[in-house]
């Protein structure tokens, strides 16, 4: 036999060498697209999720003009579907979003709830002119600025890695970082009232927003439900 013909699978055919050159760049070319593909739908999940955030907010604002006081929040650990999942519960300071009594969606785009935390002095009877918040969001844990004070309520999506959120089943992810990091101090369910906002990098992928009291008196003024 020829030895050609034990290279080629025809005489017009790619030798397996040069298959095994094409499968190879094929292999780099797929090798590179992974981590753009991979950028891009975590930029879609946080675009996604930034949406649901500005839903909450302006969903939190209604119920106050409607009930005249913020929602409690509801239990993290009651698994969907279970009773009171989702329903405003006023023995919790800290825990997630009420999704049933406000009527949206539970989950981020990461499949996990909202960490939801609110003020005693917006939540336990209708508020006034001259309630107080009484959070605090600093740009880091240690050694930050503060971003906003007097604060009624905060609102964080855990990002990507979730940590100290909540799933569907009601069971937190771990491990829960310890309290000196940024994220550790958004995940230690109302250990304090300090809480982390900034820009996006790889080491803290929170996403948090606030009810600015400011913004949320006028709506109540605007409606007639204050002074």
């Amino acid at each position: 036999m020829d030895t050609n013909t034990s290279l080629k699978f025809t005489s017009s055919g790619f030798s397996l060498i040069e298959m095994a050159i094409v499968l190879f760049i094929v292999a780099l070319l797929l090798g590179g697209l992974l981590p753009t593909v991979g950028s891009q739908m975590e930029q879609q999940h946080r675009v996604e999720t930034r949406k649901q955030l500005d839903e909450i907010l302006q969903a939190l604002m209604g119920y106050a003009v409607i009930n005249g006081h913020l929602p409690y929040p509801a239990k993290a650990t009651i698994a969907t579907g279970a009773a009171n999942a989702g329903i405003t519960d006023p023995t919790v300071a800290t825990g997630v979003i009420p999704w049933a009594t406000l009527g949206i969606k539970e989950t981020d785009a990461w499949g996990r709830r909202f960490t939801y935390t609110s003020s005693n002095n917006f939540t336990a009877s209708n508020f006034t002119l001259t309630s107080v918040g009484t959070f605090t969001i600093n740009s880091a844990a240690t050694g930050g600025t503060s971003i906003a004070t007097a604060i009624p309520a905060v609102i964080i999506s855990h990002g990507a890695n979730g940590l100290g959120a909540y799933s569907p089943a009601g069971i937190q992810i771990s491990p829960v970082p310890i309290p000196t990091t940024d994220e550790g101090e958004n995940a230690d369910n109302g250990a304090n009232t300090i809480f982390v906002s900034h820009d996006f990098t790889p080491a803290f992928d929170d996403l948090v927003v606030w009810i600015s009291p400011n913004i949320l008196i006028n709506r109540m003024v605007a409606a007639g439900k204050l002074p």
